[in-house]
């Protein structure tokens, strides 16, 4: 018997231990450090003028902690949702997507703002749908690339995909928001990359898309000054180059390490949209250079962990999910860090879990509760815990 337990224990001792993953609960913690900080900056960028323009300093600032908390509360439900779920959802979020952007044009509900239709009034509260649409148009093309991924290796079944991604950017740029319908267009691209589109499928839909972009730049005489104030911003420094040139003010009087936090300068009525489009201005003004290379290593870490997320997906439709999730969030970052940085003609996009706007922080943090699920291999509550739920109901 003695020799039995012994040789028992002997078996447990050289069982290897199970290590938690804490590469797991980094990705949830990332979001909520970004998100908490996009609290402070939004602050920050805005006191001035919402004490000037509302009478309230905190107006802004109190707006973003509502989404921060609506955010991560979406964030947690869906971590504990099977992202396997919202395979079945795949043309009820097409069609939503569809229908909120139609609804912006109804006049009494569309919301004007700046000369652009691009939010739905509900009351008090205001919803951006172009932010629902990006995700929508995930799950549409992940699911419909997995149910049968032998007919994206043909031009007519990838026809779905391409139309519905052509329809949100037309709707999308009737508001207009041409920024939005280039992250869309982009989007579209890489789904249908990822989900096996054969080259020659992939170039004879490339080639229009590049056709497009200067002929939709043309169509609009704000779009071409905006390009002429990218190349030279100095021809007009009072009209659509002052944006430009206060964001590179800012980052210039930034330096290396910043003028510290809530020193910046330029959001004293100088950079307009210092809260939103142009946060990442005042951060680098703020920070500085350091600040804003700390700042873009913690957004490539929560990138690594998407894309790695992508990578050890149990199947098809959570790698796309997965990967569509990561390149909406990629897409947003860079192309606004190109914006502010006058590497690209200006546009307004915002940047994701920092600038303000409640509706892209929920939609985001809700869709890396997503992320969150896929890693944990499309678990659900944790037994203990649905029996907890149970016995107390």
């Amino acid at each position: 018997m003695n020799r039995a337990v012994r040789r028992q224990a002997a078996v447990e001792r050289a069982r290897p231990v199970p290590r938690r993953n804490t590469g797991l609960i980094a990705l949830p913690v990332l979001v909520l450090l970004i998100a908490a900080f996009g609290v402070l900056m939004v602050y920050s960028a805005s006191f001035y003028v919402a004490q000037t323009q509302y009478g309230d300093a905190f107006f802004f600032m109190r707006k973003q902690l509502i989404g921060f908390f609506l955010g991560a509360t979406a964030m947690a439900a869906a971590a504990f949702v099977p992202y396997r779920k919202l395979f079945r959802l795949k043309w009820a979020a097409l069609a939503v997507s569809l229908v909120l952007l139609a609804l912006v044009f109804i006049p009494g509900l569309g919301v004007e703002n700046y000369g652009a239709t691009r939010w739905i009034g509900l009351g008090p509260v205001t919803v951006q749908p172009s932010e629902i649409a990006k995700y929508g148009f995930v799950l549409f093309s992940a699911a419909y690339a997995a149910e049968k991924p032998e007919r994206m290796k043909k031009f007519v079944g990838i026809l779905p995909v391409l139309g519905a991604g052509t329809a949100l950017c037309v709707l999308i740029l009737l508001e207009p928001n041409m920024s939005v319908t280039m992250c869309v267009g982009l989007l579209m691209l890489a789904m249908l990359f990822l989900s096996g589109v054969k080259v020659r499928h992939f170039l004879i839909i490339l080639i229009p898309v590049a056709l497009a972009v200067p002929v939709l730049i043309a169509a609009e005489p704000y779009r071409l000054q905006r390009l002429y104030a990218f190349l030279d911003p100095w021809q007009s420094p009072q009209g659509e180059g002052y944006q430009l040139i206060q964001s590179l003010y800012a980052l210039g009087n930034g330096g290396w390490f910043g003028t510290g936090l809530f020193r910046s300068v330029q959001k004293y009525r100088y950079l307009p949209f210092a809260e939103s489009d142009f946060i990442l201005a005042v951060i680098g003004e703020e920070f500085g250079f350091f600040g804003i290379v700390v700042l873009f290593c913690v957004f490539g870490a929560l990138i690594w962990f998407g894309v790695r997320t992508a990578s050890r997906s149990k199947d098809l439709f959570g790698f796309l999910l997965a990967s569509g999730i990561t390149a909406v969030y990629a897409i947003q970052v860079i192309l606004n860090a190109l914006v502010v940085s006058g590497c690209i003609p200006p546009t307004g996009l915002p940047l994701p879990l920092v600038s303000a706007g409640n509706t892209s922080l929920v939609i985001t943090m809700a869709s890396m509760g997503v992320l969150f699920n896929i890693s944990r291999g499309g678990e659900g509550l944790p037994r203990r815990k649905r029996r907890q739920i149970r016995e107390h109901e």
